[in-house]
């Protein structure tokens, strides 16, 4: 590079590596040099695999780039950098015979469902947790009507108290109820749908509801293609999602903003080491307080919450059915603006195979 274009390189704040048609590195910009903490004349010529160590392999990425000729989108890969691994999106480009490759560190306060070990490990919780709620249900039936009985011999004062013990025994059998969803869930039976209608929906049920006293808007991609989704579990994301929203702004109300966009270079490399498009997007997004700072990594996990008597299964669901889509969920959250945001899979993929 020379003159302008030179200048416009050292100056990008962004780090960025040109990569060439052997996979080497061609050369990186000084945002790169400090990123990764290493020099260009130490890394230029090294393969890309020596160069950017991360848990996938990004000449995969390079070869679909070359064969497609647009830009490629690869989220949430771990960079094994100077200061201990660091979670990026990574986005490739065409230029002039070679590729652009751009890293962007993932920003403090987004979250991505964790999938793997992690996922397993909620799962096998769960696992437990439902067979402790098949357990404790059958002595909390035996409470609540022994708590019934009693009370039809006791004055007002005392009948309160029953009262309190019938209703909380209730209240633990619901929470108990939601546990065993949980874990009882099958697999999704997806088809063609158009999300739009779906959203629709749940907003027609929302508005009657729980989110009577929130405003909802839409901002939807009229061009998209149907997803690939089961609408009853997807109907249950949606609706999870905008109640959390409208919980989360308080008895003040809101906005919530339901919004669809086509993101045709975002990829999920499977943990089989295959790739699989997710170009439908959906977020749920809310002008609230924002999430709490010490609940951004953990607000997909179970029994977790950021609400005085909250369940933490709501957004816990929502990870698992997603999941069970072959889909993404994330969520971005600051002061005055949380948004969770889906990413699945588009029926025409699907249907092909057929």
């Amino acid at each position: 590079m020379t003159g302008d274009a030179d200048t416009l390189w050292s100056a990008l704040p962004v780090p960025c590596l040109l990569i060439d048609a052997a996979d080497r590195v061609a050369d990186i910009n000084p945002a790169a040099e400090a990123f990764l903490n290493a020099s260009a004349r130490t890394l230029r010529g090294r393969p890309l695999e020596g160069a950017l160590r991360a848990d996938t392999a990004l000449d995969g990425a390079c070869d679909r780039l070359r064969r497609r000729g647009v830009p490629v989108f690869v989220g949430s890969v771990a960079l094994d950098v100077a200061g201990g691994a660091q979670v990026c999106n990574l986005h490739l480009a065409p230029m002039a015979g070679e590729v652009l490759l751009l890293v962007h560190p993932r920003p403090e306060g987004e979250r991505l469902a964790r999938g793997g070990t992690a996922r397993s490990s909620a799962r096998a919780a769960i696992g437990m947790a439902e067979m402790l709620a098949h357990e404790i249900k059958n002595p909390l039936a035996g409470i609540t009507g022994a708590a019934q009985l009693l009370s039809m011999d006791l004055d007002a004062q005392g009948r309160a108290l029953t009262d309190l013990i019938v209703a909380e025994s209730r209240r633990v059998v619901a929470l108990l109820d939601q546990v065993e969803q949980f874990g009882n869930l099958t697999l999704p039976e997806c088809r063609a749908v158009n999300i739009h209608d779906l959203l629709d929906r749940a907003r027609r049920s929302a508005v009657v509801g729980f989110a009577a006293h929130m405003r909802l808007i839409d901002r939807y991609d009229p061009s998209l293609p149907p997803a690939w989704v089961d609408p009853d579990r997807m109907m249950q994301v949606l609706l999870n999602l905008i109640r959390n929203a409208a919980e989360a702004a308080g008895p003040q109300g809101g906005t919530v903003t339901l919004r669809t966009a086509w993101d045709g270079a975002l990829r999920l490399r499977r943990a089989d080491g295959t790739d699989a498009a997710l170009p439908i997007r959906v977020e749920i997004a809310d002008d609230g307080p924002g999430l709490p700072p010490d609940l951004i990594d953990t607000a997909f996990d179970p029994f977790v919450s950021g609400r005085e008597n909250g369940t933490g299964l709501g957004l816990a669901l929502v990870d698992r059915i997603v999941s069970d889509h072959g889909g993404l969920v994330s969520v971005q959250s600051r002061p005055g603006c949380t948004a969770f945001r889906l990413s699945l899979p588009q029926a025409a993929a699907f249907s092909s195979e057929d």
